[in-house]
């Protein structure tokens, strides 16, 4: 497994179920509000990213908004130690 891989799979397991469900939720959703924080869990070395209009594969999107604030803080450490 690369490290990508292992930094992704390592980003899921810090979710609590509900989060893991709001994530789901949002992967369904068309796209991100103007300004939205995510990670994009396919392009973990561009770090934390902010809508910008772009359009996103939303099965790989991580938005900030879909998880505790505390869980967000981990995985932006976790982001800035790889």
């Amino acid at each position: 497994m690369n490290h990508s891989a292992e930094l992704r799979d390592r980003i899921i397991d810090v979710l609590s179920d509900s989060e893991l469900s709001s994530v789901t939720a949002a992967e369904t959703a068309v796209r991100l509000a103007e300004g939205d924080e995510f990670v994009d869990l396919e392009h973990l070395e561009l770090g934390v990213r902010r809508a910008d209009g772009v359009v996103v594969q939303m099965n790989n999107v991580l938005p900030r908004k879909a998880v505790h604030e505390k869980t967000w803080f981990k995985i932006v450490q976790m982001l800035t130690a790889s």
